[in-house]
């Protein structure tokens, strides 16, 4: 058994194509040779089983880029242009040519553009089509983008063109909003865009949808995860749902849910201005600027509109705890318990509402100084949002705090509580100043 990647002792076996090497044949010897002792077992192979190998190892991404040909060694030639390994260097420069051999004996190799990628080209009969394959091993160093953009560039020098990408298997979100805001930056636009429209962007942008349909919900992990689970969002309701939900005889979603749709609501008029200012006509030097913004926005949008969800978890949670049985000595402690453990949590997740929506300002202000001076009312209604956020939470703190027996917690709890209360005062006054300033000047 041979450890490889992130999980190898020895750091010259991290590349599995080293282990292979030999192939089955060639590893009767080459087990016996003491740089090749096993991780783990005898150092005998088994013509039956053979030998095992365990990796662990960041997300690997299988990529394929289409091309307008039908021609393998056409599409070989984009894929050794574009892959890590690059291609073999020849005298003559042909690839047929003899091959130059470096001091080592073994051949030199031309590398190719890009780090971490490994890549192939092929005919797909099923689409009547050649493909540039690839593995992208390292995602972060580079990206589903630089990849798609590689084998564009590859392609036009040889006269060819991408006509789209495929993703087969799956692939981390992470990866279509990068690239998403890779898009939207070379079109000099803002990248303060949902996480809805970068993938979209993205989608279109590398044509993952040529072959077949591009599902995201079935080809995104995290999108999959979500869609099995069962249980209900209120993030996902319509407005009038919302409303209609929260106007019923259920106490929950309550205060607490309504303030953080506030706080989301609150930077998400924050960010639309960041949005028109980096769009303004004229402004375009102050693009990068505002684009920065709106994407904060975005970020602190996400995070309130998960709380909308959490802090109703979490009173139900304390309903949950209060049902616990309580007939005997041993069940009335387990039901003290969770109580308190789950009161806890329901004034946590409203003081980390406060925390949260209380980043809003720092981006008000500045949409308030120097954003598109059209938008001001729209900045003063974000902070009047994110005030009663701040507020409405703080009550929402308040209101299990007393029900807490833990008096050092129940403490703790309430001072954070308090400063993040009066900073908002203060932060909500100075900007509002501001707005009622141009407003009165308009």
């Amino acid at each position: 058994m041979y450890l490889y990647e992130k999980a190898a002792k020895d750091k010259s076996r991290s590349n599995l194509a080293v282990i292979r090497a030999g192939e089955y044949e060639g590893f009767f010897e080459k087990i016996k040779q003491p740089e090749w002792k096993p991780d783990f077992g005898p150092a005998v192979f088994n013509e039956k089983s053979g030998a095992t190998v365990i990796g662990v190892r960041d997300f690997l991404v299988a990529y394929n880029a289409n091309l307008n040909t039908k021609s393998v060694r056409r599409a070989n030639s984009v894929a050794f242009d574009v892959r890590e390994q690059g291609r073999v260097k020849t005298e003559d420069g042909t690839p047929s040519g003899k091959p130059v051999l470096g001091l080592n004996g073994e051949p030199v190799r031309i590398p190719g553009i890009l780090k971490h990628v490994k890549a192939i080209g092929w005919f797909v009969k099923e689409y009547g089509i050649a493909q540039v394959s690839m593995n992208l091993t390292n995602i972060e160093e580079t990206p589903l983008h630089v990849a798609f953009d590689a084998c564009v560039q590859a392609a036009a020098e040889r006269g060819l063109r991408v006509t789209g990408s495929e993703i087969v298997g799956m692939v981390p979100k992470k990866s279509l909003i990068d690239a998403g805001r890779y898009f939207l930056r070379k079109q000099r636009c803002s990248e303060g865009a949902s996480e809805e429209e970068l993938m979209d962007i993205a989608i279109r942008s590398m044509g993952l949808g040529e072959l077949k349909p591009f599902d995201p919900i079935e080809k995104v992990i995290e999108l999959k995860i979500q869609s099995t689970e069962s249980k209900k969002s209120l993030v996902k309701m319509n407005m009038r749902e919302f409303c209609n939900e929260t106007l019923s005889d259920s106490p929950a979603p309550g205060g607490g849910s309504v303030a953080a749709l506030m706080g989301a609501l609150g930077a998400s008029l924050g960010g639309m201005v960041a949005n028109l200012s980096a769009g303004k006509r004229g402004w375009d030097d102050k693009l990068e600027y505002f684009s920065d913004w709106a994407v904060k926005a975005q970020q602190l949008k996400d995070e309130l509109l998960s709380l909308v969800d959490e802090d109703t978890a979490a009173f139900n949670k304390v309903m949950d705890s209060f049902a616990l049985p309580k007939a005997s000595a041993e069940e009335k402690t387990a039901r003290s318990a969770a109580i308190e453990a789950a009161t806890k949590y329901a004034a946590e997740v409203p003081l980390k509402v406060m925390e949260t929506a209380s980043k809003s300002y720092a981006l008000l202000a500045e949409m308030a100084e120097k954003g598109n001076p059209a938008s001001i009312s729209d900045v003063g209604v974000g902070a009047l949002a994110t005030r009663a956020c701040i507020e409405g939470a703080a009550l929402n703190v308040r209101i299990n705090l007393a029900q807490l027996k833990d008096e050092k917690v129940k403490s703790d709890l309430l001072d954070k509580m308090g400063k993040i209360f009066l900073n908002s005062s203060d932060q909500f006054l100075s900007i509002f100043k501001i707005v009622l300033d141009k407003l009165n000047k308009a």
